[in-house]
């Protein structure tokens, strides 16, 4: 598994690596029933903490992304659609807002935003 950690991204090593894992298997790249590393494993890995790994794997199950058995490991839950649709609305939204800011400070009209929004989308 593929995980990048960054120390000068702002953001908490957990929820970085809770970030990956869930865009991981929103994208199908991670598949139900998948056995991920182990905590132990995956700190020596990031060279990070235990506590960091498990906190995020903590998150994750929280949040209903993977299930943890003691002994047998953490895996890859089925995915409930509503759930990736709300992930997917909740990420969209803060694009939203971050284009919604920048629109404002470039002076655009609503109707410019929303041309530029056709425009990306393939629209004319």
């Amino acid at each position: 598994m593929n995980i990048n950690i960054s120390n000068t991204n702002g953001s908490p090593i957990y929820l970085q690596i809770t970030d990956q894992i869930k865009t991981l298997i929103l994208e199908g790249k991670l598949k139900e029933g998948e056995m991920l590393p182990s905590m132990r494993t995956l700190a020596l890995e990031l060279h990070i903490s235990f506590m960091t790994t498990k906190r995020a794997y903590e998150k994750l199950e929280r949040d209903g992304f993977i299930e943890s058995y003691t002994g047998k490991g953490s895996f890859v839950r089925a995915q409930n659609m509503e759930l990736f649709r709300e992930e997917q609305l909740k990420a969209i939204e803060a694009l939203l807002a971050e284009a919604g800011e920048r629109a404002q400070k470039a002076d655009l009209t609503m109707d410019e935003l929303h041309e530029l929004l056709d425009l990306v989308n393939g629209g004319e």
